[in-house]
């Protein structure tokens, strides 16, 4: 016979099992039905045949994985990889001294500051690209400023370029690296920063020796927010790029609405969630190294 002890631990051990599900139930059934299901029938595609008007034909074949190695698609492949590689450190480059900055800030202006940053995504992502058309253009102001001050004698070609795509899509994820990044600095112990000074070391070295190792995860974290959305648009290369700079999300696209070649699409849309599991699996490594280093210092 079971003692009252044992099913008092019991009774606790259900409730606790209860009150798990009824916290971990939401994010388990959006995690499951939004993601996991949805994966496993681009997975399930991958491997399958094109049926002759679109859609899937239910016959294996690995033609697709072996269509991906042809040089069309590894050069649009390598080009998407390069250029939001540029858009990843333009955005690092221009992003960590303006999160260092805010974070520096006076409190009651940092928030006006952070709204500031924000305040792009409050305009729908389409008028702030068909805005840099205007802007770009060989008619639109900065052309007519730069020819009206003298410096140009005629309108420069910046629309339809792939500096155009890189200045767009810049425009369009830079608050997604300044935001982790200000998170990690205002959380910086000052204390480790007046330390290193005390013992001699300049401004320079301490920032290159306490500051930014221990922002560094925050970087990561704002590197894989820019470079995963970057690799994937098709909107801006379509805009801004004017249908020259192709990026794998224009043939992603392409593939599933115009060629109706489901699998091969899938096979890309695979490549691209193989991209961010080695991003977000080189970010975790870097943290758990630099929070070892801590936990020895």
């Amino acid at each position: 016979m079971t003692s009252p002890a044992a099913q008092g631990r019991g009774a606790g051990r259900r409730r606790a099992l209860g009150a798990r599900f009824v916290f971990l139930g939401p994010g388990l059934f959006y995690v499951t039905v939004f993601m996991a299901i949805p994966m496993l029938l681009v997975l399930s595609y991958a491997f399958l045949k094109r049926g002759r008007f679109g859609g899937v034909k239910m016959e294996f074949t690995l033609d697709n994985f072996h269509r991906v190695i042809e040089s069309v698609y590894v050069s649009v492949i390598g080009n998407s990889i390069l250029i939001a590689a540029i858009t990843t450190i333009l955005a690092l480059l221009i992003g960590y001294p303006t999160a260092y900055a805010i974070a520096r800030l006076p409190r009651k202006w940092r928030n006006l500051a952070l709204v500031l940053v924000v305040l792009p995504f409050w305009t729908n992502f389409l008028i702030r690209t068909y805005a840099w058309i205007l802007l770009l253009n060989s008619e639109g102001p900065l052309n007519k400023g730069l020819t009206a001050v003298g410096i140009l004698h005629e309108p420069l070609d910046l629309l339809y370029t792939r500096g155009a795509v890189i200045a767009g899509l810049l425009y369009a994820y830079l608050p997604l690296m300044i935001l982790p990044i200000y998170a990690s600095v205002e959380r910086l112990d000052n204390s480790l920063i007046e330390a290193a000074t005390n013992l001699g070391a300049s401004r320079a070295r301490a920032f290159f020796t306490v500051t930014l190792p221990l922002t560094l995860p925050g970087t990561m974290i704002g590197a894989i927010f820019v470079f995963v959305p970057s690799l994937g648009n098709f909107i801006v290369p379509e805009l801004l790029g004017g249908g020259k700079t192709v990026m794998i999300g224009n043939l992603i696209r392409d593939q599933f609405l115009k060629a109706r070649d489901w699998p091969f699409g899938a096979v890309l849309a695979l490549i691209m969630v193989a991209l961010l599991i080695l991003l977000f699996a080189g970010q975790a490594a870097i943290s758990r190294r630099i929070n070892g280093r801590g936990r020895h210092a």
